[in-house]
């Protein structure tokens, strides 16, 4: 478990940076952000992040743009249900695609853009 949450960290680091290298506009204003709330002179501290609500917008934007995991566990279903036209019988082992939710046009206009906004 250990060795998959590093290798999750990393993916997602690395992803954001290849998007901030993509979008220049969003590092600069990131950038400001830090500068004018943390200053130059410290590290960013738990007190801070209330502050840095850009900051916190835009790690939203790359969680949901590329997911560290796209398949969640297995669930299984606790009763018959329908889920849109879909029928899903009782103890069915259901896996969930929370790449394909966070890419679904019905729910985000330009989901694969970072700009993408919900509906």
């Amino acid at each position: 478990m250990l060795a998959g949450s590093v290798d999750t960290s990393a993916t997602a680091i690395e992803w954001a940076l290849s998007e901030l290298i993509k979008h220049p506009r969003v590092m600069k204003k990131l950038q400001m952000e830090f500068e004018s709330v943390v200053g130059m002179k410290r590290m960013v501290e738990e007190s801070d992040l209330d502050k840095l609500e850009y900051s916190d917008m835009v790690i939203k934007k790359f969680i949901r743009t590329h997911p560290v995991a796209p398949l969640i566990l297995p669930h299984q279903s606790m009763k018959d249900c329908m889920v849109r036209d879909f029928f899903v019988p009782k103890k069915s082992r259901v896996v969930i695609n929370t790449g394909a939710i966070m890419r679904d046009p019905i729910a985000w206009s330009e989901p694969e853009k970072l700009s993408g906004k919900r509906h």
